[in-house]
């Protein structure tokens, strides 16, 4: 693997993880349904940027999978589970649950093993 094809892919990870918890924040169902204007064009910049970060995604993942074959690509994406439920633990203070980590860790497993066979 080539110092490129791992920025690539770490960008698609990153960019992955990233948005869903910019998505996960800006609805957040805990505020409130009516916030002051500035609260609510924060929320619009904030859903929009978490767009902006799966659009980037989906496209960096087009590009490797052009360069790449699937069963090389796609063990990564198992990884963003994980990243997800840590960052989502970190920066949004989710709570973790047992059966929560045990899910995350069997789904990325399954990844793993699907794409060793």
């Amino acid at each position: 693997m080539t110092p490129w094809t791992l920025f690539l892919i770490l960008t698609a990870l990153g960019t992955l993880v990233a948005g869903q918890l910019l998505l996960k924040w800006a609805l957040n169902e805990d505020e409130d349904p009516a916030p002051p204007r500035p609260a609510r064009q924060r929320r619009a910049l904030v859903f929009a940027g978490g767009i902006l970060s799966m659009t980037i995604s989906f496209f960096v993942n087009l590009g490797l999978l052009q360069q790449h074959d699937l069963s090389f690509v796609f063990p990564f994406q198992g990884l963003s589970v994980i990243m997800v439920v840590a960052c989502a633990w970190l920066f949004l203070k989710e709570r973790l649950t047992l059966p929560l980590v045990g899910g995350a860790l069997l789904i990325t497993a399954g990844v793993i093993l699907v794409s060793a066979s």
